[in-house]
C-alpha cells in the first residue's frame, strides 16, 4: 500500500511538471493528494503530522512572495549577479537585434507546432513571379560562367547594363523611390536561380540587396539621404558597397581600428564641422566599382564639437561616402577563388567628410554597431543560403542525371551502391536546404528579424552545400575536375568555402552566435533574468528578479519531466498536428526541445559566464538548436507544398538525418560535459533507455536516388530553380539526354541479351548498332535513337583541352614554344 502511494504522489508530481500547472493551483493539487492519503493511508499520525509540517513549510516558502524573497531569492540575486558574463557594448546590440521567432518555441521545450504551421507559406506575388520567369531568364540566357571567370575577369558590359536595367540592384528598394520593393521570398527565389548559372553574377546582385546601403538607409537615413541615394541606386546610377572588414578587425568586426575625428574642415569650398577618416579595409564585395561607400569606424570628437563636451569617444558609427572623396583607394581586387566578384580592399586617408554624411545624421553617430547588427540578420537570412543552394540545386539535378547516362560495365553508376548513397544524402540535405531557405524567407517577408535562425541557416545551409559540392564531385569524377566551358560544377565547387567565410566564419557562426546569441535572446527567462539583475531600484531589481527566477526553476523542472518522460516512450504520446507519416518527426522534436532546453539551462547553471568560453559545449549547443529549426523547416515546407507524397523520402530522410544528429551531439555533450556528476544525472534523463534514434536506412537513400535519377514531380520541386537553357548545351543537354537514356534501355538490354545468346558478337571493335539492325535484333529507328544517345553522351561526358599557353595570364617562353610546336602538329594532321 506504501509503494502504491509514493507511486500516485510521484506521477501527480509529474503530471502537474509535465503540464506546467502554475505554482498556486499545483501546491493545492498536492495539498488535496495529502489530505486523500491522511484520510485513506496507513501512515500513522507521527507520519502524517510530519509530512504536513514539510508540506506547509514548502507551501508558504513557495507561495508567500515576501517570505521567498527573502529566504531563497535574494542569496540567489547575489550569486547571479556575481557569476554573470560581464556584457559588452556589441554583445548588448547583437542581443538586442533583430527578433524571437520559432527559435523560442523550440527552447521552451513544448513547441507550438500549430503557431509555425498556420503562418502564410512562402509565395511569389505575380509581378514577382514575371520577373522570375522572364528577367531572370533573360540574364540567365546572357551569362557564361567560363567567360566571366576565366577570359573577362568581369561580367561583360551588356550584362552590367542589364542589371541596372531591369532593376536587379533595386529588389529591396521601395516603388516610391523606383525600386521592385520585392518580398524575400522573391530576393530569395532570383537570387537562387541566377547562382545556379553563375555565382559570379549571383554574389554581385546579392550585394545591394543585402547588407549595405540602400538597407541601411531605408531604416535609419534622413528623408535627405534616402530623397538622394535610392532613386540613383535603383537606377543604377550608384554602385554601393559597404566597407566594414578589415586587416585588424576580421571576425571581430566590432574592434575595427578605422576612425574618424570630429573637427573643422574644408569642404566644396566652404568650412563646416565633419570628420577626418582614417581606414584600412579588405574583403568588400563591388568595392573595386562602388561609386558610393558605407563605411563603418570609430567616431570621435575631442573637442566637443558635436555638442557635448563630455563625450570624446561616441563609438562605431556609419556613414555614406563618395568614391571621389579625396583621400579615398580604391580599384584593386582581391581575386576569392577564382570568382571574380568585384570584390577588393579601400584605403582612405585623410578623408574629410561633413557630419551630415553620417547614415541618419549625427543624432545616430555611436549607433553603427546597432545598426549593422539589426540589418545583418535580416541579410543574412536571404544572400548566402540563397547563393550556395542555387549552386547545390545545380550540383543534384546534374549528377542525378550524370548517374543515369554515364555507364560503366554497362550499368550506370548511379546503380551501384556507393553512388546510390551519395545521391540519396545529396537529395537529403537539398531538401532541407530548401525548406530552411523557403521558410526563413517567408518569416523575413512577414516582418520578422530573426536574428538566431538568420545564423543558423548562414551557417548550415552553406555547410550543407559544401558537401553536396564534394559529393557532386566524387560522383562526376574527372569530368567535375577539368575546368572549361564543358564544366558545369567546377565554379559553383569553388565558390563554396567563399560563402562559409561571408558575415561571420562559420566557425565563429557555430560556436559563439547560435547558441551564445539563442541562450539569452531565444530562452523565456534567462534575458529577463539578466535584465531584472541589473536594475538600479534594490525593490524592483528583487521583485522582478524573483518571478523571473521562480518560472525558471518551474520551466526547468518541467523540462526534466518531460524530458525523461518523451525519452523513456520515445515520445509516442506526445502532442503532433499531422495525422499521417510525418507525425513521428514533429513528436521526436518534441522530445529533442526538451532535453535540448533542460541541457541548456543546466549548462549555463553549472558554467555560468565561463560558458561563452567553453565553445566546444557551446557549440554542440548550438548545433541541438539548429538541427531542431532545421527540422521543423523541413516539416513546414513540406506542409506548405501540400505535402506531396512523392516528396515523402526526401522529408523522411532530412528529418531523421537532423534528429540523429542532434541525438549525437547530446552524446557528445555528455561525454564531454566538464561536471561528470551533473552529465550522468542528465544522461539518466536525457537518454534512460539509451540512443535508439537512427539514422537514415540505405533503403530511403535509394528511394530518393531513383527519385533524382529519373524525371519526377519530386525532382522538379526539388531542384524548380535551375536554369536550363538550350537543349544543346549544359543542363538542358544533360535533362533531355537523361529522357533518352531510359528511353533507351530497353534496347540496350535487348542486345546485351542477344550478345549473351550468341545471335550478336561480343566485340568491341565493331559497330555493334550496325550490326543489331543488320540482324533483326532492332530497328532502324531504334538504331537512331542508340546513335543520337551515343553523341550525346559522349558530349556530356567530354572535358575540356587547351594549348599550353591558353592557362596563364603570363606563360614562360618555354611554353609559348611548345605551343606553338603543338599547333603545327596539328596542321600537318
Amino acid at each position: 500500500m506504501a509503494v502504491f502511494w509514493v507511486l500516485l504522489f510521484i506521477v501527480v508530481l509529474g503530471v502537474l511538471l509535465y503540464k506546467r500547472v502554475a505554482l498556486l493551483p499545483a501546491t493545492l493539487v498536492m495539498g488535496a493528494l495529502l489530505l486523500a492519503y491522511t484520510f485513506l493511508g496507513r501512515g500513522g499520525q507521527a507520519w502524517d503530522t510530519t509530512l504536513w509540517v514539510i508540506y506547509g513549510a514548502l507551501a508558504v516558502l513557495l507561495n508567500f512572495r515576501p517570505l521567498r524573497k527573502q529566504l531563497f531569492t535574494r542569496p540567489v540575486l547575489e550569486i547571479f549577479r556575481r557569476i554573470m558574463p560581464e556584457m559588452s557594448e556589441t554583445e548588448q546590440a547583437a542581443l538586442d537585434a533583430g527578433t524571437v521567432w520559432w527559435d523560442r518555441d523550440l527552447f521552451t521545450g513544448d513547441p507550438d507546432w500549430r503557431k509555425l504551421l498556420d503562418e502564410p507559406p512562402a509565395t511569389l506575388t505575380a509581378e514577382e513571379r514575371k520577373f522570375l520567369d522572364e528577367d531572370v531568364e533573360e540574364l540567365c540566357a546572357m551569362l557564361d560562367e567560363w567567360k566571366i571567370t576565366h577570359e573577362y575577369g568581369d561580367l561583360p558590359p551588356e550584362v552590367w547594363q542589364f542589371l541596372k536595367n531591369r532593376g536587379f540592384f533595386a529588389m529591396i528598394i521601395p516603388k516610391q523611390y523606383g525600386g521592385k520593393e520585392f518580398s524575400a521570398v522573391a530576393h530569395s527565389e532570383v537570387l537562387t536561380k541566377i547562382a545556379t548559372r553563375s555565382t559570379t553574377c549571383s554574389s554581385i546582385v546579392a550585394v545591394p540587396n543585402s547588407l549595405g546601403p540602400a538597407e541601411l538607409l531605408l531604416k535609419y537615413g534622413t528623408q535627405e539621404q534616402r530623397d538622394h541615394y535610392l532613386p540613383r541606386l535603383a537606377r543604377g546610377e550608384e554602385i554601393p558597397c559597404f566597407a566594414l572588414t578589415g586587416p585588424w578587425a576580421g571576425s571581430d568586426a566590432g574592434s575595427i581600428p578605422d576612425t574618424g575625428v570630429v573637427e573643422r574642415g574644408i569642404y566644396d569650398g566652404k568650412e563646416v564641422i565633419g570628420i577626418r577618416l582614417n581606414f584600412n579595409k579588405r574583403y568588400i564585395t563591388l568595392a573595386p566599382i562602388a561609386t558610393v561607400i558605407g563605411l563603418a569606424f570609430k567616431l570621435y570628437d575631442p573637442d566637443g564639437l558635436m555638442g557635448d563636451p563630455d563625450r570624446k569617444d561616441y563609438g562605431i558609427t556609419c556613414a555614406l561616402v563618395p568614391r571621389e572623396t579625396p583621400g579615398i583607394e580604391i580599384g584593386r581586387r582581391h581575386f576569392p577563388l577564382n570568382i571574380p566578384f568585384s570584390n577588393g580592399p579601400i584605403v582612405g586617408k585623410d578623408v574629410f567628410v561633413p557630419l551630415d554624411f553620417i547614415i541618419g545624421g549625427p543624432k545616430m553617430a555611436g549607433q553603427g554597431w546597432r545598426m549593422l547588427v539589426e540589418c545583418l540578420a535580416e541579410g543574412r537570412s536571404i544572400s548566402l543560403p540563397s547563393n550556395t543552394s542555387g549552386a547545390a540545386q545545380l550540383a543534384v539535378y546534374a549528377t542525378g542525371a550524370y548517374a543515369r547516362i554515364r555507364k560503366q560495365f554497362n550499368v550506370p553508376i548511379g546503380r551501384f551502391e556507393g553512388v546510390d548513397e551519395v545521391i540519396g544524402r545529396m537529395g537529403g540535405r537539398m531538401y532541407a536546404m530548401n525548406a530552411a531557405r523557403m521558410v526563413t524567407a517567408a518569416a523575413v517577408a512577414r516582418g520578422e528579424v530573426p536574428s538566431v535562425p538568420s545564423a543558423i541557416v548562414k551557417y548550415h545551409v552553406t555547410e550543407m552545400a559544401r558537401q553536396v559540392a564534394n559529393d557532386a564531385m566524387d560522383v562526376h569524377g574527372g569530368k567535375g575536375i577539368c575546368l572549361g566551358p564543358k564544366n558545369y560544377l567546377g565554379r559553383g565547387y569553388q565558390s563554396v568555402p567563399i560563402a562559409i567565410t561571408v558575415e561571420g566564419a562559420n566557425i565563429l557562426t557555430r560556436c559563439l552566435i547560435i547558441f551564445g546569441q539563442g541562450a539569452i535572446r531565444s530562452h523565456p527567462y534567462v534575458l529577463e533574468l539578466m535584465k531584472s539583475s541589473a536594475l538600479p531600484d534594490p525593490a524592483e531589481r528583487l521583485t522582478r528578479f524573483d518571478a523571473a527566477l521562480w518560472r525558471h526553476i518551474g520551466f526547468a523542472a518541467s523540462n526534466a519531466v518531460r524530458s525523461f518522460w518523451l525519452a523513456a516512450t520515445h515520445a509516442r504520446y506526445s502532442s503532433a498536428p499531422a495525422k499521417r507519416a510525418t507525425r513521428r518527426y514533429y513528436q521526436h522534436i518534441n522530445r529533442y526541445s526538451a532535453a535540448f532546453a533542460l541541457l541548456a539551462d543546466v549548462a549555463m547553471l553549472s558554467m555560468g559566464g565561463a560558458l561563452k568560453r567553453k565553445e566546444k559545449i557551446s557549440g554542440r549547443l548550438g548545433d541541438m538548436l539548429s538541427n531542431m529549426y532545421l527540422a521543423s523547416c523541413v516539416l513546414k515546407h513540406f506542409h506548405d507544398q501540400g505535402e506531396p507524397e512523392d516528396d515523402l523520402p526526401l522529408v523522411e530522410w532530412a528529418c531523421r538525418d537532423l534528429l540523429y544528429r542532434t541525438q549525437e551531439q547530446m552524446h557528445s555533450l555528455l561525454r564531454n560535459f566538464p561536471n561528470r556528476f551533473l552529465a550522468v544525472l542528465m544522461r539518466m534523463l536525457v537518454f534512460p533507455t539509451g540512443r535508439r534514434y537512427s539514422a537514415p536506412s540505405d533503403r530511403l537513400g535509394s528511394r530518393i536516388t531513383e527519385l533524382l535519377m529519373n524525371p519526377s514531380s519530386a525532382r522538379d520541386r526539388l531542384t524548380a530553380n535551375v536554369y536550363l537553357g538550350s537543349d544543346y548545351e549544359g543542363i538542358a543537354l544533360l535533362d533531355s539526354t537523361l529522357r533518352l537514356a531510359i528511353q533507351a534501355e530497353p534496347l540496350e538490354k535487348r542486345i546485351r541479351a542477344a550478345q549473351k545468346e550468341g545471335v550478336l558478337p561480343n566485340d568491341e571493335r565493331i559497330d555493334i548498332i550496325q550490326v543489331a539492325m543488320e540482324r533483326d535484333v532492332i530497328d532502324a529507328d531504334d538504331a537512331a535513337l542508340l546513335r543520337e544517345l551515343r553523341e550525346r553522351t559522349l558530349r556530356i561526358i567530354s572535358v575540356d583541352d587547351f594549348s599550353p599557353d591558353e592557362l596563364g595570364t603570363r606563360p614562360l617562353q618555354h611554353t609559348l614554344e611548345e605551343a606553338e610546336r603543338t599547333r603545327e602538329s596539328w596542321k600537318q594532321a
